[in-house]
């Protein structure tokens, strides 16, 4: 249920179980985390995640799931947060395109990546509240974060969905655009990062992870940036960049170290 697509330094990974809304069970999670080793090992230099059919990810497949017998920390803990990480931690800019339903682990998915354009009618909150459970996957760090501890407990106590639109213009995620222009949109802006300047892309990812996780300050931020300003002058995209303003072009940058 897992598609992978290598082209042009690009890749795309396709949930493709559009008849249970994208909802992954173990075996989906261990799909989808080969699909992410194999792109990286094939040098990428960007990456999209989509859905196929009207949902993104409609978070996990519970649909033969026993809780008497699941091994819900075996899931969780050991397939899914391993997951997640590799996801964050890619070594190239990632996007998400994402349409209709985005819960539970679908909103770790889109939590894990660097990029996430939404469609401006897509669904995204906890639907928890009805199953006893909780909101998972990153779910209340993004929220109480982003939307303080009053909205986040709201959304998860009521179950309501916030619009794509309404993610967006809280703080969520980046961009919402209309559906059908959704997937358009996502490609076209992978297609240029993946052209970009590869290695400025990665040092910027870890030093924005480093403000978000060990809640860099501005001093320490900023010392990060100059020391990685003096590792990139020593990079054939740095001394491209430079000519390429100083000629009045545009840059062809190879995205090697």
């Amino acid at each position: 249920m897992i598609d992978l697509t290598i082209e042009d330094e690009t890749a795309r990974v396709v949930l493709n179980a559009p008849q249970k809304m994208n909802s992954l069970d173990r075996d989906a999670l261990t799909e989808l985390s080969a699909a992410y080793t194999e792109a990286e090992a094939a040098g990428v230099r960007a990456l999209v995640l989509t859905g196929e059919g009207r949902a993104f990810c409609a978070g996990r497949d519970i649909s033969g799931v026993d809780p008497a017998t699941d091994d819900t920390a075996g899931y969780l803990d050991g397939t899914l947060q391993p997951l997640l990480r590799q996801i964050s931690a890619f070594p190239a800019p990632t996007f998400a395109a994402v349409q209709g339903a985005c819960l539970g682990v679908g909103l770790g998915l889109a939590i894990a990546t660097d990029v996430v354009y939404v469609a401006e009618n897509a669904k995204i909150g906890s639907p928890f509240a009805n199953l006893g459970a909780i909101l998972d996957s990153g779910g209340h760090a993004l929220f109480t974060e982003r939307l303080g501890a009053h909205r986040a407990l709201d959304l998860i106590y009521t179950g309501d969905l916030m619009s794509g639109a309404e993610a967006v213009a809280a703080g969520l995620f980046s961009r919402a655009v209309p559906a059908e222009e959704l997937l358009e949109f996502t490609l076209e802006r992978v297609r240029k990062a993946a052209h970009g300047a590869t290695q400025s892309f990665i040092a910027s990812k870890r030093l924005v992870a480093q403000v978000r996780d060990e809640r860099a300050g501005l001093w320490d931020s900023m010392a990060g940036e100059n020391r990685v300003q003096a590792e990139l002058a020593a990079t054939a995209d740095y001394r491209e960049g430079f000519k390429a303003f100083q000629e009045k072009r545009p840059p062809r940058f190879t995205g090697k170290p």
